[in-house]
C-alpha cells in the first residue's frame, strides 16, 4: 500500500476567491495530482472551515480566519482525498454552524474526516479506512486552541495540550486502535520553526509507544525532518501566505510512504513549489534548495535522505514481523483492555 500525507491544506481567504472565477483544476499542477494519485489512500490537514455560513469565531487576539465555498470538496476530489484531519487551530474559525457544513460537505464528497465532531466522542474518535486487504486507522489531535475543544455536548476538535505531555484518553484511543496500521496526525508546535521543539519529539516518543505505526505531523508551516516512524512536520501544500526569506514556506514536499506487511519501508517525498493560490512542481533550482533543507532537517535527526528520479527517498529500517495474529483479529478478545 501506498499512503499520500500532504500538510496544512488552506482553501480559504485569496485561495476561495480564486475557486470563484476558476475551476477547482487552476489550484494544482497536473503533475502534482498525477504525484497524489499514485498513493492507494490520500490524508491531509485541511486548515480551514467549508461553509458559506457562520461568524468569526470571537476572539481579539486571533488574527487570521479561514473558510472555504463548498465547491472546494471538488478539489479535494480532484487531488483524490480519502480523508482530512480537521484537528487544528482553523476548524472553527467561523464557529460550530460552519464546523457543522464542514462534515456535511465532506459526507456528500465522500470524503473522510477524523479529529473533530459534534461532541467530545465523535471529535476523539479515530477514523478506520480499508486498502489493499489493511485495515488502516487514524487519530488526529491538536494542540491550540484550547478554546476549539470539543465538549460533551458541544462541537469542536480533538484537543490535547502536548506540553503537559500526551494525556490518558489520548494514549487510551491510539493503544485501543483496532487496526493494521495506525496513523497519529497531530497539529503541534509553533508556527515558522525549523526543527520539533522539544515537546513535540516527546510527544512523537509517546505515540509511537502507544502503537502508532507512523506519526505525521503539521503546524510549522515549512516541513521538518523524518525519524523513527515520524514525520514531524508536513509543511503546507497549498495556501496564499506571506514568504519567509530564510525558512522559504513556500517550497514544501508531498509525502509518499509505502508500507509492507503493514509495516512502513520506504518514503519518497516530492519536491513542491506554492505559488501564490496554486501549487506546482518544483523547478530544478528549488528542488535542490528543498534537497539541502530536507537533508539537512533529517541529518539533525539521524536520518540519511538519498536521491532518486528527482525525489527525496529514506528508506525506513527494517522491522521483525509480528507472527502472532494480533489480538483485536481474535474473536474471543476481550474488550476490556481498552480496545474499542
Amino acid at each position: 500500500m501506498k499512503l499520500a500525507l500532504a500538510g496544512d491544506t488552506m482553501l480559504g481567504r485569496k485561495v476561495a476567491e480564486r475557486l470563484g472565477t476558476e475551476p477547482p483544476d487552476a489550484l494544482f499542477s497536473k503533475e502534482v495530482v498525477a504525484a497524489a494519485h499514485e498513493a492507494d489512500l490520500f490524508v491531509l490537514n485541511l486548515e480551514c472551515a467549508i461553509s458559506d455560513r457562520g461568524r468569526r469565531w470571537p476572539d481579539p487576539g486571533k488574527p487570521f480566519f479561514f473558510r472555504a465555498p463548498p465547491v472546494a470538496t471538488e478539489v479535494l476530489q480532484l487531488l483524490g482525498v480519502d480523508c482530512v484531519t480537521l484537528a487544528n487551530n482553523h476548524a472553527l474559525d467561523y464557529g460550530s454552524d460552519a464546523l457543522c457544513d464542514t462534515f456535511r460537505h465532506l459526507s456528500d464528497a465522500g470524503i473522510a474526516w477524523v479529529g473533530a465532531g459534534v461532541d467530545e466522542a465523535a471529535a476523539r474518535a479515530p477514523k478506520f479506512l480499508e486498502r489493499g486487504g489493511s485495515r488502516i486507522g487514524i487519530v488526529a489531535v491538536t494542540d491550540h486552541p484550547r478554546d476549539f475543544a470539543a465538549a460533551p455536548d458541544r462541537p469542536g476538535v480533538a484537543y490535547a495540550d502536548l506540553r503537559e505531555g500526551v494525556p490518558h484518553w489520548l494514549g487510551s484511543v491510539i493503544g485501543g486502535v483496532e487496526a493494521d496500521i495506525v496513523i497519529v496526525s497531530p497539529h503541534w508546535g509553533p508556527n515558522m520553526v525549523s526543527d520539533p521543539v522539544a515537546h513535540v519529539r516527546a510527544a512523537a516518543v509517546a505515540f509511537r509507544a502507544e502503537g502508532a505505526t507512523l506519526v505525521a505531523g503539521h503546524s510549522a508551516h515549512v516541513f521538518h525532518g523524518v525519524a523513527d516512524g515520524v514525520l514531524y512536520d508536513l509543511g503546507d501544500f497549498i495556501d496564499d501566505y506571506a514568504t519567509d526569506a530564510e525558512l522559504r514556506n513556500d517550497l514544501g514536499l508531498l509525502f509518499l510512504v509505502d508500507f509492507e506487511n503493514a509495516t512502513p519501508t520506504r518514503l519518497e517525498a516530492v519536491p513542491l513549489a506554492l505559488d501564490f493560490c496554486h501549487t506546482r512542481l518544483a523547478d530544478s533550482d528549488e528542488a535542490a534548495w528543498i534537497g539541502r533543507r530536507f537533508t539537512s532537517a533529517c541529518a539533525r535527526l539521524g536520518t540519511e535522505v538519498s536521491e532518486s528520479a528527482g525525489r527525496f527517498v529514506v528508506e525506513f529500517a527494517p522491522v521483525e514481523p509480528v507472527k502472532e495474529e494480533p489480538a483485536w483479529r481474535t474473536p474471543s478478545a476481550s474488550l476490556d483492555k481498552g480496545r474499542a
